[in-house]
């Protein structure tokens, strides 16, 4: 292996996780020429799928099935469906993460196969590169552990939302194929019409959330009658709608989820056989959003109805609350009450290992697996003397008078 080759993985290994991928796909441009390139790493609960280039349509699912059916070590060249159509990729999956991980180049219509050797090298470079990753999720600090967690549970929530709309977009599809008002060629075309029209506005809802900060009220409620009125088109339960009397705008994030919470609650009271009517209103006062959902049903809902806590998770994180009367022979009315102020976070203290150096923290690591000084010195290449010095010097910013006290404190923070 020559020194070029080392100085390029020390490059790519040097770069912030976010970055890594570009460099990843330079290095590897002049022995496999590609247009694209992506990743699919499962140790990453922030950001697992990666992508660059121009293949603006490329997606995570597309990935998964190389992911899947990859070899570790032995990389697979072919045709893949990639942004939607069948591309040349070349696709090199590492074991090296506890369930893989593969990059994904994406080559030009026609591209000559790659070679063996040029094949091995971008095996061996994405398996160096993997372990990188692998080590830092193993030994994350605990502020990237913290927020690796959040950012898994907005990917859950996320996920939990999409579900929902994609069910609200069934539901009306299924109620068209239903009807008996209908002959099968205007069921078909109806059908077509409404799932077409779901996966526009899903993804012009995609594009209008990121742009948006905060939405008028009103407007945010006209989006959410459009997304219900398809569920009910053909369906004998008749739909009445109550739009916010305030032209007050909500923060994106508050109107979006009002609308996630309300598509499920309506879901859930057309589960009931006795419903024929069904109220869904808005009300704003000064602190506070109550989207509702009124039902002439039997009164029979319970709590445990609402599902497993995907409605009553993001109420949740927003601070707000479920509010359930039900009145046998009446109906139910099911209120979500959402705060239009941001929830104050909880100051979060300092934790006592971020005061220590790198080097403080490699020692300290060595402490908490039992290590004596001379095995320290020689895994880190420093003499026992550093390594008595380093060792005062964690004792005395962790506050602890020996060394099993710190170790306990490491492992209490991994």
């Amino acid at each position: 292996m020559d020194a070029l080759t080392l100085t390029t993985a020390y490059e790519i290994l040097r770069q912030p996780l976010g970055e890594i991928l570009p460099k990843v796909s330079a290095a590897l441009a002049p022995l496999i020429p590609h247009t694209d390139a992506a990743e699919l790493s499962t140790h990453c609960a922030h950001s697992p799928f990666k992508a660059l280039g121009g293949t603006e349509l490329l997606t995570s699912a597309e990935l998964t099935p190389l992911l899947l059916a990859g070899v570790p070590g032995e990389p697979w060249q072919g045709l893949a469906t990639i942004g939607g159509r069948a591309r040349e990729v070349v696709a090199v999956k590492s074991d090296a993460t506890r369930r893989g991980a593969v990059l994904v180049l994406v080559r030009e219509d026609g591209a000559a196969p790659a070679e063996a050797p040029e094949l091995a090298v971008a095996q061996a470079l994405w398996n160096l590169v993997t372990s990188h990753f692998d080590r830092f999720a193993t030994e994350a600090m605990p502020g990237a552990l913290a927020r690796s967690r959040a950012a898994a549970d907005t990917r859950a929530r996320v996920i939990a939302e999409l579900s929902t709309a994609h069910a609200a977009a069934l539901s009306g599809v299924l109620g068209v194929l239903r009807s008996r008002a209908l002959d099968d060629t205007t069921a078909r075309a109806t059908a077509t019409d409404l799932a077409a029209t779901a996966l526009i506005e899903m993804r012009a809802e995609q594009r209008r959330d990121r742009a948006l900060a905060e939405e008028p009220a009103r407007d945010a409620f006209e989006r959410l009658a459009g997304e219900l009125r398809p569920m009910l088109r053909h369906s004998a339960v008749r739909l009445d709608l109550g739009a916010p009397d305030s032209d007050r705008s909500l923060a994106a994030d508050v109107a979006h989820s009002a609308r996630a919470i309300v598509r499920a609650l309506l879901l859930v009271v057309l589960e009931q056989d006795s419903v024929r009517r069904v109220h869904v209103g808005w009300q704003l006062t000064e602190h506070e959003l109550r989207a509702s959902v009124r039902d002439d049903g039997a009164g029979a809902l319970a709590p445990c109805d609402l599902g497993a806590g995907s409605i009553r998770d993001r109420l949740d994180v927003l601070g707000g609350r479920l509010d359930m009367d039900a009145v046998p022979g009446w109906g139910t009315t099911i209120t979500a009450v959402v705060p239009l102020a941001t929830p104050e976070a909880p100051v979060e203290a300092a934790h006592p290992l971020t005061g220590l150096g790198e080097r403080e923290v490699e020692v300290l690591r060595h402490l908490a697996l039992g290590h004596r000084n001379r095995r320290i010195a020689e895994e880190l290449h420093i003499s026992e003397s550093t390594v008595k010095f380093h060792v005062a010097n964690i004792l005395n910013k962790l506050g602890v008078d020996s060394r099993g006290e710190a170790a306990a404190l490491f492992h209490a923070a991994a």
